[in-house]
């Protein structure tokens, strides 16, 4: 056990010191401008990026990077849940489920059918629609066991997505400034856009709470999307054709598709995150706490973001292959333009 947490302490203490640069030098922002042009979320994803993509970390890195990318975005996805209370869910109406429910199958159609416009194979163009249309490197991964994708395809489409998911969490404040979205409206638009939970908490933090609250709800709307797409994709992958992982093999001989157990179309920290509105809209959670709560929240996440830009390596992109790449941006394209227009059909404040 010790010598298992002992080797989480270099990746841990590196992403400790990047969020540390991160706040230092958003505070020299505040000091020279007045104010923090560029949140300690977003700098540290670009201080990290910079440092993966002029130094690769070795092994004894991995398991630090990998805890603070994943468990402990994770955690700071269920103390966010106390922020979230059952009246703010209610406050986003019908319209806007149901707009969410019809933009992750518009986002799917237009998705598959630009990557196969662009010559991708089937299994591929599912795997960029799926990405990016629910919840991105989740989204593939559960995903590609269900069509029996290859690993290449996986890879590559994983690769791209981590670069890009970076990109967008970096532009989008922009846009939605330059558009004069109101907090309700750009956290919709962060919450059907960006691809994992954490990142739309960065991206939407630069318009303050109001967004973070709702491009969260909406981003969770999204990824429960995950479970019945993986189910209609298990009834239509015997007429995916023979490009998977096991094409060419008898079918006695090709491996036994692995459906994705519940749980993980359903992640514990979305369960968590959901507990957590439960606990607050009942009471449980003192509101003394809440601050604190938010608090916590907010540096894990920080260390997280340092974690993701220490994983990124923008060289990844010229990898990924030209295709994949024009069938990511474009799909990506097509979701915010959709995303646009659900929030404007829909008259959200």
């Amino acid at each position: 056990m010790l010598s298992r947490v002992g080797g989480l302490l270099p990746g841990l203490a590196l992403c400790v010191a990047v969020t540390a640069l991160a706040f230092a030098a958003a505070s020299a922002e505040a000091a020279l401008f007045g104010q923090a042009w560029i949140e300690a979320l977003v700098l540290a994803i670009l201080i990290g990026t910079v440092i993966r993509t002029a130094w690769t970390p070795s092994a004894r890195w991995h398991p630090g990077i990998g805890f603070s990318a994943k468990i402990l975005l994770e955690v700071a996805v269920v103390l966010l849940g106390a922020s979230v209370s059952a009246a703010t869910i209610l406050s986003a109406g019908p319209a806007l489920l149901l707009g969410i429910a019809a933009v992750v199958a518009m986002a799917l159609l237009a998705g598959f059918g630009i990557g196969r416009l662009l010559g991708l194979p089937v299994r591929m163009a599912v795997l960029v629609a799926c990405g990016n249309a629910i919840c991105g490197n989740s989204a593939i991964a559960a995903v590609a066991p269900v069509i029996d994708a290859h690993s290449d395809d996986v890879a590559a489409s994983i690769a791209f997505t981590a670069v890009l998911g970076v990109a967008v969490v970096l532009g989008l404040p922009l846009l939605g400034i330059g558009l004069q979205l109101s907090g309700v409206q750009y956290g919709a638009l962060a919450g059907l856009t960006v691809y994992a939970v954490p990142q739309v908490i960065a991206a939407a933090a630069p318009l303050g709470a109001t967004a973070v609250q709702v491009g969260t709800l909406v981003k969770l709307v999204r990824v429960l999307m995950l479970g019945p797409v993986c189910l209609l994709l298990s009834l239509l992958a015997p007429r995916l054709g023979g490009e998977g992982a096991g094409a060419g093999a008898d079918m006695a001989e090709r491996p036994r598709r692995a459906y994705p157990p519940v749980h993980h179309l359903v992640p514990w920290f979305i369960q968590g995150f959901l507990a957590m509105i439960v606990l607050r809209s009942l009471g449980v959670i003192p509101h003394a706490a809440l601050p604190a709560m938010e608090h916590a929240a907010t540096l894990l996440t920080v260390v997280s973001m340092a974690a993701l830009g220490l994983g990124v390596d923008v060289r990844t992109v010229a990898r990924a292959g030209g295709r994949v790449t024009a069938a990511v941006i474009l799909s990506l394209l097509v979701l915010g333009a959709i995303s646009l227009t659900l929030i404007r059909l829909i008259g959200l404040a």
